[in-house]
């Protein structure tokens, strides 16, 4: 039984256009980072520096958001979160050195960390079961959209003609800004109101981060998920500089990161069908191992067109990493602790971002610049063996069967509005 209020199924649509202006500001202004940092003198090593205090802040704080969002409303982060990725956006732009940059790009990373967490959360607890991999995967339709615009605006805006580099990418950090306030526009209504019976109940008593993280499907969820946005980010923040050293012109790379943004889009709009045709444990695994074979295949001194060709696939396949560790973690993590689990998933997402473009830094600075791609096919060739041993989500989707709706059961009053 529904225990909720609200405004029918449009708030989907509204959280999936204010999440595509969210992560339109991070994805322009990642790169714009990149290649600001660049001005400023950074090199490779310095890249991954400065990618990685993206995730610091965020590191320490999702498990703590998690646990506050499970006893309480999940739309007040999306606004904070808001707030400080444009503040963190327009702060890159004006900072006039590595450090400071590194730490207002620390400050972006935990407002995309506030919207995501309370999103997912509100995904989750708006979706029956049967709904839930048809809603993350529209949900996340508004990251790949913000994915796919992001990068061509930041290379429209930026230019290195005339040692413009410092101002243009600049002027793209303050873009970014404005793009990150216009997700206002359709943060309304979006969570449903709790009944009153429920708001008066007790809060329910935390469940241990240990036995969430035991809880089968919750790792293989978190790992995956970790190896997939590894992925994403370091082709975000390093394909510029395999751009500088291959002569490819900054509204290329552009192109060509929005071109892997389209291909998930077109992943995430087409995988009921695929879930129904291969099945869970199938896909992720096949598609993890054909992106590992990509990444690596990245390192390879191919033409531009080749270039295009292996992002495309490989943004397809990445498209199907993030939906389908969402529900594999919800449906793991008992229903008392669900936005916990998603903060897991988040906080391993966060390791991954501050380990794999450090790691990166340190390799490509020893190897060359195409060797964290190297990198990231090993991580999600070991995402496919986990896929294949822990892949499959536990609840009322089954890996061999088609998913259908299931009533959802009475729960106790302190959980009914997690339902």
């Amino acid at each position: 039984m529904d225990h909720t209020e609200g405004p029918g199924r449009s708030w989907l649509l509204r959280l999936v256009i204010a999440f595509g202006f969210a992560q339109g500001a991070v994805s322009m202004a990642r790169p714009a980072v990149s290649y600001r940092a660049l001005s400023l003198g950074a090199d490779e090593r310095a890249i991954g520096v400065i990618t990685g205090v993206y995730a610091l802040l965020p590191l320490f704080a999702a498990v703590p958001l998690g646990r506050r969002t499970d006893h309480g409303r999940c739309a007040p982060l999306l606004p904070l979160g808001v707030v400080l990725i444009a503040g963190g956006c327009a702060l890159s732009g004006t900072a006039g050195s590595l450090p400071a940059m590194a730490a207002w790009s620390g400050v972006m990373g935990l407002g995309h960390l506030c919207f995501v967490i309370g999103a997912q959360s509100i995904v989750a607890r708006q979706s029956a079961p049967a709904e839930q991999d048809r809603n993350f995967g529209h949900f996340t339709i508004g990251a790949s959209l913000g994915q796919l615009i992001g990068p061509i605006a930041a290379g429209y805006v930026i230019s290195e003609r005339d040692g413009l580099l410092g101002r243009t990418s600049a002027l793209a950090l303050v873009v970014s800004a404005a793009v990150a306030t216009a997700s206002f526009v359709s943060l309304w209504r979006i969570e449903h109101r709790t009944a009153p019976g429920v708001r008066a109940a007790a809060p329910a008593a935390k469940v241990p981060v240990g036995r969430i993280l035991r809880t089968r499907g919750v790792p293989a969820g978190i790992f995956i998920s970790l190896a997939v946005l590894s992925a994403t980010d370091i082709l975000t923040a390093y394909l510029p500089v395999i751009g500088e050293h291959r002569a490819i012109a900054p509204a290329t790379i552009g192109l060509l990161l929005s071109l892997r943004a389209a291909a998930t889009i077109a992943c995430r709009l087409v995988m009921t069908p695929m879930l129904r045709v291969l099945g869970r444990t199938a896909l992720l695994t096949t598609t993890c191992l054909l992106a590992g074979l990509l990444c690596a295949a990245i390192a390879l001194p191919v033409p531009v067109w080749a270039l295009a060709t292996m992002l495309a696939v490989l943004g397809f396949c990445l498209g199907v990493g993030q939906p389908l560790s969402m529900t594999t973690v919800v449906r793991a993590a008992p229903p008392e602790a669900r936005s916990t689990a998603l903060a897991l998933r988040l906080t391993g997402n966060r390791l991954g971002q501050v380990a794999a473009p450090a790691s990166a830094g340190l390799i490509a600075g020893v190897a060359g610049t195409a060797a964290p791609f190297v990198m990231l096919g090993v991580l999600l060739l070991a995402a496919a063996g986990l896929g294949v041993r822990g892949g499959r989500a536990p609840g009322p989707a089954d890996d061999t069967a088609p998913a259908r709706p299931v009533p959802r059961p009475e729960q106790p009053s302190a959980n009914r509005n997690l339902s």
